[in-house]
């Protein structure tokens, strides 16, 4: 009996968790087919989806996966690399792919950093696909559209380490403005470019000890 309520009990508290990101959350099998992927690389040492770090989350806390949506490359605003429009498959592109989640980890802003998307200024309401080009409108377009879209979920974006100031202070500036968790990352081993086994953990690790 004693095992029965223990199952029970351990069943009621397990989560869905579903997230929206870019190349850093990518494996092969797992997002969409159409959808660009980073892992598995040959440039870096992580070869298994156990490896990643939400695969190691998931299994730090017994919650399962809900849908993992990250597109290799893709931007949060609207303005992709060289300054083409990549509002087809940006972050807000995306919000509905979610599916019915109980947490949602947007781990996005490093190809809008890399690529030097326009920062534009803060805006947080009546946003047009122009508006949503710049950074600050679109991610607060974006997560307005999640709060709305997934009103019972936690929503929590991550912050990649090593990106420039500007991307950082819009993140922590609309994550305040809409009251959302931010974690920001900090000492994330990198192979090329891309967060290694080490870096994942590291990514895990920090999540959990920001009580997610």
């Amino acid at each position: 009996m004693l095992l029965t309520a223990t199952f029970a009990c351990t069943s009621a508290q397990q989560k869905k968790v579903s997230v929206l990101g870019d190349s850093y959350s990518t494996f092969v099998g797992i997002i969409p087919s159409n959808y660009s992927s980073f892992y598995p690389n040959d440039r870096n040492d992580v070869t298994e989806i156990g490896q990643t770090w939400w695969s190691l989350y998931l299994k730090a806390k017994g919650y399962e996966l809900e849908k993992n949506d990250s597109w290799g490359g893709t931007t949060i605003c609207g303005t992709g690399y060289g300054r083409m429009d990549s509002s087809r498959n940006n972050f807000i592109s995306r919000v509905d792919s979610l599916g019915n989640p109980d947490i949602i980890f947007v781990f996005g802003g490093t190809n809008d950093a890399w690529a030097r998307s326009p920062m534009g200024e803060y805006q947080y309401s009546d946003w047009t696909t122009d508006d949503c080009k710049n950074f600050r409108p679109a991610l607060a377009c974006l997560t307005d559209m999640l709060q709305k879209r997934y009103s019972k979920a936690e929503i929590c974006f991550i912050l990649n380490s090593e990106l420039g100031e500007n991307v950082n202070e819009s993140m922590r500036e609309v994550c305040k403005h809409y009251n959302v968790k931010l974690v920001e990352l900090h000492d994330i081993e990198k192979q090329n470019g891309h967060p290694s086994i080490n870096g994942m953990k590291s990514i895990c690790e920090q999540l959990l000890e920001a009580g997610m």
